[in-house]
């Protein structure tokens, strides 16, 4: 049995911090909700993608801080990443501070497997409740479990819960103050003898190079993880000694029969085997469960993948068609408030401001709630229920050649709706490696805000008639997949650069099938809508803004402002006679002449003129740049812009025929046309591939808690997108020649 150590000054009994761990699939979550009332607060880590969750709940002897960290099938760290929980339950994170006990969540019909992770969290010598959870699954499917005796050879509390049926809460909640107020109980020592003397040679050595207080914990990490996190933390400040110290030390271990990194595994393994042996005992029945029997179609490579496909079917039918009511709902509203507005307040600066900047800004965040609400819905029912460990296992092999994993699919494909769910969604990943490579080519997937430019372009420049009438069409299938086909080269550079290292093997538990609980899945798409509401919204609002701004000024608006008043008023006195009906023809020529000139002498246009011979190769002019970077706050912009440009006002869409026969007289200042079939295909492959996003590049600033690598994913794609722009260009025109 473990041996009592010294307790610790006690914590204050009013206020305790506790943290939750467990590996995935083990209903961590859901127990976190239920314990909290699903009142969360949500961020992120410092310097880390690492997402930091926490809640509060009180009892009759005070508040109780939990803090959920991200399911995890052992505390190895590898990455800054990783090492964020250690450095949690170490109490070296100065936002959360010393946790006064841990709750490990276990699959009480999976006990081996998951104790592995507990075994670690022991080492750690913090007070521990051990919870075993889907109790009612694992009774169900057979298994039981003798819990008296294994609270007594493993001399921890622990306690049964079931917590999408809310049941054990009470036990545990008094479980957490017992363990908290106990003496903090040694750990067993897993390991061979020589482990621990090297262990202490070890600190002996940091201690010499005035590295001294390690946590026990960390150097036995050091050991252990060959290039780990750890080794990488202390070797800056040893003069990159450590390195060879570690493997000198990694040698004598080998010479005494515990060779690194093997010897970790099957020591602890050994451990929890002699721990639970006559604890759990399972009846025949539990050899073919209604799961396995699910399993047989579900995960079948032929019958597996067609119902995959059937259901991500509906997933970006839902995404891309049942979220459009709600959009153009949003839209509506957001028109009426605009109209609200514009009665209210004379033509100018502030109701300029508060139209195009304003609510154009809060509409352009919350309009893509109804697609982010669609897909985290059906995430929600997919994990609750089992399902999406299928799918990760289904799509691994495929996603594997990529450089990525299962779990990659699912956020890439959502992104050919919309990147900011898709983004969103690179969070059911847990290697980071996997994550931000997804993360960083999820934007090039062409999402419906691309389409407008493409349906508008095509229509024009590509006849209806080409290939046997299949012209168009195959034209747009084509610019959907230029960014599908150039994430395979970029996802494997990034994995050969930035985010080296072997794509780790596909390890994941596949939890029984059960209902998911309704409470469970609403929260969790409230908690991501709310999430990109709070968390992105006010930058993507505030870029909007920004470029409101340099499209109005310094231009001077009276002249504008007067004749839109003017048609203000013959609008409101409607029905107009033949005269009436002529000045409001003239007044609205005037204003979009007007409105065109204005936007030109903007700083708007100032730059769209200073980047002109940029663009030049692309064969664009500078109207075309103009609008490029009109576009940055959504894609779609651009429309507008051209619109305006041509001195057509911007409530075109990208049916309009007067835009059409615009574009397609447009000429140079030599009375060449500026447009033909090679133009218009190098804007398409440009806004197939470029970074015409601020909504999605804030996501990517918020899920990687960096300005780096938006900055970084601006900066490939554009470049990308010029490069691929401009060899279109040119090859377009040298086969017309």
């Amino acid at each position: 049995m473990s041996a009592t150590a010294p307790s610790p000054e006690s914590p204050a009994t009013d206020q305790l911090t506790v943290v939750l761990i467990g590996n995935p699939n083990t209903g961590k979550s859901t127990l976190f909700n239920a314990l909290s009332g699903m009142k969360a607060r949500i961020g992120n880590f410092p310097g880390v993608t690492v997402e930091k969750k926490t809640g509060r709940y009180r009892d009759d002897e005070g508040e109780i801080t939990l803090v959920d960290l991200p399911g995890t099938y052992s505390l190895s760290p590898r990455s800054a990443d990783e090492m964020v929980s250690v450095d949690v339950m170490l109490g070296r994170l100065k936002d959360v501070g010393r946790p006064d006990a841990v709750v490990c969540i276990v699959d009480a019909s999976n006990l081996e497997r998951n104790l592995y992770l507990f075994s670690q969290v022991r080492d750690l010598e913090i007070p521990v409740v051990l919870v075993l959870n889907m109790w009612d699954l694992a009774t169900r499917r057979g298994v039981t479990i003798d819990v008296d005796a294994l609270r007594e050879r493993l001399g921890v509390p622990i306690v049964t819960t079931s917590a999408h049926r809310r049941q054990g809460l009470d036990e545990l909640r008094s479980a957490i103050r017992d363990a908290a107020a106990r003496e903090r109980i040694a750990p067993d020592r897993v390991f061979p003898q020589p482990f621990y003397d090297e262990v202490e040679r070890l600190r002996e050595w940091l201690a010499e190079r005035d590295r001294d207080g390690v946590p026990t914990y960390l150097l036995e990490r050091m050991l252990f993880d060959i290039g780990g996190e750890s080794e990488h933390r202390f070797a800056q400040s040893t003069s990159d000694e450590l390195p060879t110290y570690l493997q000198q030390a990694r040698q004598r271990l080998a010479e005494n029969g515990c060779r690194v990194p093997a010897a970790e595994t099957k020591h602890r393994y050994t451990w929890i085997r002699e721990r639970l042996d006559g604890i759990v005992t399972r009846t025949e029945a539990d050899t073919v469960t209604a799961s396995d029997r699910i399993d047989r179609v579900i995960t079948h490579r032929v019958w597996g993948l067609l119902f995959f496909a059937g259901l991500m079917f509906l997933v970006f039918q839902a995404i891309y068609n049942w979220a459009g009511p709600f959009m153009e709902l949003i839209e509506a509203g957001q028109e009426a408030i605009a109209g609200s507005i514009a009665g209210a307040l004379p033509p100018g600066t502030l109701r300029s401001l508060l139209i195009d900047g304003v609510v154009a800004g809060v509409g352009g965040v919350v309009v893509f709630l109804p697609q982010i609400c669609f897909l985290f819905l059906f995430i929600a029912i997919l994990e609750d229920c089992g399902y999406m460990a299928r799918a990760a296992f289904l799509m691994d092999k495929l996603m594997t050649r990529l450089g990525l994993s299962g779990k990659s699919f699912v956020p890439l494909m959502s992104s050919f709706a919309c990147a900011i769910p898709g983004v969103m969604a690179t969070r059911v990943i847990e290697n980071r490696r996997d994550r931000m490579v997804t993360i960083l080519v999820a934007p090039l997937m062409s999402c419906s805000a691309r389409l407008p430019v493409y349906l508008l372009l095509i229509a024009t420049f590509v006849p209806a008639t080409s290939l046997g009438g299949w012209g168009q069409g195959m034209a747009l299938f084509a610019m959907h997949l230029v960014g599908a086909l150039v994430a395979i080269p970029v996802a494997w550079i990034l994995r050969k650069t930035f985010f080296k290292g072997e794509t780790p093997p596909f390890v994941m538990e596949l939890p029984p099938y059960k209902w998911p609980s309704p409470r469970v899945v609403l929260h969790r798409v409230y908690d991501r809508g709310m999430a990109f509401i709070t968390r992105a919204g006010t930058l993507i609002f505030c870029t909007t803004v920004v470029v409101w701004a340099a499209g109005y000024f310094p231009g001077d608006h009276t002249e504008l402002n007067a004749v839109t008043a003017e048609i203000e008023q013959l609008d409101a006195a409607a029905p107009l006679d033949e005269a009436g009906e002529a000045r409001l023809a003239e007044l609205e020529a005037t204003e979009h002449r007007v409105s065109g000139r204005l936007i030109e002498t903007s700083y708007l246009g100032q730059i769209g003129h200073a980047i002109e011979p940029a663009v030049r190769p692309l064969g664009w002019d500078w109207r075309i740049g103009v609008g490029a970077i009109a576009s940055f706050p959504a894609r779609e912009v651009i429309i507008a812009t051209l619109g305006t440009i041509y001195s057509l006002g911007g409530e075109v869409d990208e049916e309009d025929p007067g835009l059409r026969q615009s574009i397609r007289h447009a000429t140079w200042p030599d009375g060449t046309p500026v447009y033909n079939i090679p133009v218009a295909f190098s804007i398409m492959v440009f806004f197939a591939l470029c970074a015409q996003c601020a909504a999605t590049l804030m996501v990517i600033r918020r899920e990687t808690n960096s300005w780096g690598w938006p900055i970084f994913t601006f900066t490939y794609m554009t470049l990308l997108a010029y490069v691929a722009a401009l060899v279109t260009y040119q090859v377009g025109m040298l086969l017309m020649a």
